[in-house]
């Protein structure tokens, strides 16, 4: 049995309105095994972001825990770091820049060296000394996954991190994610509205209720990777994953 990198216990979380409480979450306990890549979707307003920032540590629950490498969460854990559609590069910082800012302390040998290493493993050689506003999005977008890569996180919590991108290079984006964390391993905690960038990427689904959000369905991918979304396996599993979602 793998070990737990995530435990998540018994999760619920209201938000005050004018008409007085708003349950968001409702009872919700799931454990990401440690390497294993699991994608959480649900209708538009669920939680399922409300319920990513819990489970990182950026917002408190009103009930439950979350456990990150067997410790109680009380905050951010330096374990963990997530990537966000807004993105998060510096953009009075150039490229490599930006990698070496999370570099703290000893123990990163020459950091200047490991940026580059990083920004190489993305496909930005060359653009080491670039600034955000002279890249594309996608160039941008590689950025952040190496910020995220070069600290060598044991989680990567990534909320929608391609949806801001056309279909092309939101492709591009998912193969080169699958690329680096073939060579690195990661546990990988997903959230996106995408039901085929789920399939394409996981190797476990949960789908998630209506507010007040609970886990209402999970679904194992066994399917090989590269994975053709056009087999009938993985059209099998998607007409699952949308009868679930209601449509």
């Amino acid at each position: 049995m793998s070990a737990k990198a995530i435990v998540v216990s018994g999760i619920r979380k209201s938000f005050a309105s004018g008409k007085g409480s708003l349950p968001v979450i409702e009872d919700v306990s799931f454990n990401v095994a440690d390497g294993e890549f699991v994608a959480i979707v649900g209708p538009s307003g669920c939680g399922k972001s409300t319920l990513m920032n819990i489970v990182a540590g950026f917002e408190r629950a009103d009930a439950g825990t979350v456990r990150v490498g067997g410790v109680e969460q009380s905050g951010p854990s330096p374990k963990g770091i997530v990537i966000s559609q807004h993105g998060s590069v510096f953009p009075w910082l150039t490229v490599q820049q930006n990698l070496m800012f999370g570099l703290n302390g000893e123990g990163h040998g020459d950091k200047a060296a490991l940026a580059d290493h990083y920004a190489a493993m993305v496909g930005l050689k060359g653009f080491e000394a670039s600034y955000p506003h002279e890249l594309s999005g996608g160039m941008l977008k590689r950025a952040d996954l190496a910020r995220a890569f070069v600290v060598k996180p044991d989680i990567l919590y990534m909320d929608e991190p391609f949806s801001a991108l056309d279909a092309l290079m939101n492709l591009r984006m998912r193969n080169e994610l699958l690329r680096i964390l073939d060579e690195e391993r990661h546990t990988v905690l997903l959230i996106t509205h995408d039901v085929e960038e789920a399939i394409y990427m996981a190797d476990r689904i949960m789908v998630l209720s209506p507010r007040p959000t609970r886990i209402q369905a999970s679904f194992e991918v066994g399917l090989p990777r590269p994975r053709r979304l056009s087999s009938p396996e993985a059209q099998a599993l998607r007409e699952a994953l949308l009868k679930e979602l209601g449509l």
